[in-house]
């Protein structure tokens, strides 16, 4: 049998998980530095945890888990019947799946918080890097598996957690050394465009295809939205809205002509105005702020402020930063009037970006966890080693001994291969005489040190 794996999930060799670890490290010395504190959730949620979080595509694209107290018998007769039942009925049995994968770390986020509510201090700041699950169609920059590292506000009202949220991701795009363009909107403006055009209950509907805009076009937009139900007579009302260009203050003053008027509306721009008039205090060094309106984010639990960060170089350029405001998504668990707000790097993304660009500093593209090996010519040579790297770990140096006895050139293209800069060559000369000749791979130098004088050399 040829091994295989999953669609939409990969393997990763020593050096892309140096480079991943590299990434988690930069985003998660953040998260700590701006007060957020970590928690953990388990891969699998129940299935009433996460249907209806995500709207309907949404749903659809969640891995559900069959239950395995079934036999295959009981799970073909259930099938069966469900089939007999109605053809057009979708298997959603609870007797079939009562769990599923987690589609994402917010929701199961909110859960906890409802179930934890009585030990946490609020406002309560989290973060969480773990990995999530979609049944999506892969493809380049789209898995199946990948991790998310979220940061989330919940207990507070304060548009000061969206400019916090701003500065974090200035910071760690900054030292990533990724061109981002961020992108706000807020989805009380969205509601105002539903609202003008008489299309209110069609909100998520005109999100949704809005949000496609600039993967379908406006003629694809159009025809979703068609197909959706909404007439001739809004379309025309919808499109003069999100349909034009500007500065960020242009365009404020802009959607304050055409959706001032909407209480809703007038809220949406206050909070929208007052974030890119403070986030000129934060002094950004980064990333470019851009107000749009076509940012819709599909995901139904999202009430104000919207962020998307795209990659702003290169020839791939996807979403590595999505997130946004909810103030109610832990009333579903049973704790109402409780207003959140976070965000979520997209790691594998952000991993792919940066191979692409190459930014990823030497000695972490060419990593090595091993400061030095040692030589091995045979039982009384291994014995002395085995004494010695005892004391180099005892140091904090990362030490190998090579474990067999092999000719010299063989053990020194296994310290090469593995980028080791050191070898230190311990034969009977070097025993009885108590010094160790170690060699700099990488300038061919080599020098007699005792032990003491060894240490201190691979120490710095």
């Amino acid at each position: 049998m040829k091994p295989t794996l999953p669609k939409g999930t990969r393997d990763f060799s020593p050096t892309d998980v140096y480079k991943r670890q590299y990434i988690f490290n930069i985003i998660q010395n953040n998260f700590q530095l701006f007060g957020y504190q970590p928690i953990e959730t388990p891969a699998m949620e129940s299935i009433q945890t996460l249907t209806g979080k995500y709207g309907d595509e949404g749903d659809q694209l969640i891995f559900k888990i069959l239950n395995s107290r079934l036999n295959e018998s009981t799970k073909k007769d259930l099938l069966r019947q469900k089939f007999e039942e109605n053809l057009n009925t979708p298997i959603n049995s609870e007797e079939l799946t009562e769990k599923a994968l987690r589609y994402d770390l917010t929701v199961p986020f909110a859960r906890y918080v409802v179930m934890h509510q009585n030990d946490i201090t609020f406002p309560f700041k989290r973060y969480q890097i773990q990995p999530v699950w979609r049944a999506d169609k892969p493809q380049k920059g789209r898995y199946r598996e990948f991790y998310q590292c979220d940061a989330d506000v919940i207990g507070s009202n304060s548009l000061v957690n969206e400019l916090e949220l701003i500065a974090l991701m200035d910071k760690s795009f900054s030292e990533l050394k990724i061109p981002v363009k961020l992108k706000i909107n807020n989805r009380k403006v969205l509601s105002a465009i539903a609202e003008v055009s008489q299309q209110s209950d069609k909100l998520i509907d005109i999100t949704i295809a809005i949000d496609k805009l600039d993967k379908i076009g406006k003629d694809g937009v159009i025809a979703e939205l068609k197909n959706k139900g909404i007439s001739d007579k809004a379309l025309e009302t919808i499109f003069p809205i999100i349909d034009f260009t500007g500065t960020n203050d242009e365009k404020l003053k802009t959607l304050t002509n055409l959706l001032g008027k909407t209480e809703i509306g007038k809220k949406g721009i206050e909070e929208l105005a007052y974030l890119f008039s403070n986030t000129k205090t934060l002094g950004l060094k980064h990333i470019i702020l851009e107000l749009d309106i076509t940012l819709a984010r599909g995901l139904n639990y999202y009430t104000g402020t919207i962020f998307e960060a795209k990659a702003d170089a290169g020839t791939f350029t996807p979403s590595i930063l999505g997130g946004g405001r909810y103030d109610d998504l832990t009333g579903v668990f049973g704790l109402k009037n409780m207003s959140g707000v976070g965000i979520s790097f997209g790691i594998d993304r952000i991993f792919d970006v940066m191979n692409e660009l190459n930014l990823f500093p030497d000695k972490v593209s060419k990593p090595t966890s091993t400061k030095v090996l040692l030589t091995n010519f045979g039982p009384v040579e291994e014995n002395y080693c085995l004494k010695l790297i005892h004391e180099l770990r005892s140091n904090n140096i990362n030490s190998e001994l090579y474990p067999e006895a092999k000719k010299i050139q063989k053990q020194f293209e296994y310290a090469d291969k593995k980028g080791i800069p050191y070898v230190c060559i311990i034969g009977s000369e070097e025993i009885e005489k108590g010094i160790f000749s170690l060699k700099d791979l990488s300038s061919g130098e080599q020098i007699k040190l005792n032990k003491a004088e060894l240490i201190k050399k691979l120490l710095f």
